[in-house]
């Protein structure tokens, strides 16, 4: 096996440095400081091209946040795949809308799905798990499947907001993810939205129709309702439950 030069391991140790938590914090806090929302989240989307490239993924769920970061990433990084995790239980405008970005920007969405199917699970432990174990159910069918993908990638983006729930209030522009051993990039931190639906319209993104009808948040079918006016935008994921995280971003 070759030896590295010193300059090899210089600019390995550079890389490292460049990745570290503390670096990635003030790499952030200067995104974030390019003032507009447009700005942070082109900012983020060009900083992963540059430093991480195809090593990078943008997870999709095709919810509006991530049409919004497939249109970005699409024009300021092209080299980052797409990926979404298909539980099996998703809905057909999910699978549809998927389908119309597939056609405006010519991505090539990787599908990850679970280990097991949905009749393997019934089998294991028992039917609908659900409806009474949703942790486990979204443990096995999305937490398992995406840190087995990203073992094998250096970084991650996504499309959390801080308005979204309390639990992402203090979502950094960058950060050391420690569960899953990577960097997270979260573009859509400081936007609002409204600056996400104003930007969709304006630069008429295809988006999933079940938002007009009532579904800020979209999951699984059986774990997904709409929501009525004033209720909390995830208050239609997993209702009756207390859980509105499936442990993606825990």
């Amino acid at each position: 096996m070759r030896m590295q030069t010193g300059g090899e391991r210089a600019a390995r140790a550079g890389e490292e440095s460049a990745l570290s938590p503390s670096a990635l914090a003030r790499a952030g806090e200067a995104i974030e400081g390019l003032g507009s929302p447009l700005a942070v989240a082109e900012g983020a989307v060009a900083w992963m091209g540059r430093q991480l490239g195809a090593t990078a993924v943008l997870a999709a769920s095709f919810g509006v946040e991530d049409c919004v970061l497939v249109e970005i990433v699409s024009r300021l990084a092209p080299c980052v795949p797409v990926f979404y995790l298909d539980t099996d239980l998703l809905f057909p405008e999910t699978h549809r809308t998927r389908d119309r970005l597939v056609e405006r920007y010519g991505i090539a969405p990787v599908r990850v799905g679970a280990q097991l199917t949905l009749a393997e699970q019934a089998a294991a432990h028992g039917p609908e798990l659900f409806r009474r174990d949703p942790d486990l159910c979204c443990e096995i069918r999305k937490v398992r499947p995406l840190q087995a993908f990203l073992a094998t990638r250096q970084g991650w983006i996504t499309g959390i907001r801080r308005e979204q729930s309390p639990a992402r209030r203090s979502a950094p522009v960058l950060q050391w993810d420690e569960r899953f051993g990577l960097v997270k990039c979260n573009p859509l931190v400081t936007w609002t939205q409204r600056d996400v639906w104003r930007y969709v319209h304006e630069r008429e993104i295809p988006y999933n129709p079940l938002h007009d009808q009532g579904y800020p948040s979209i999951g699984c079918t059986p774990c997904t309702r709409p929501v009525a006016p004033g209720e909390d935008p995830r208050a239609g994921r997993w209702a009756g439950f207390g859980k509105t995280e499936c442990g993606l971003h825990a």
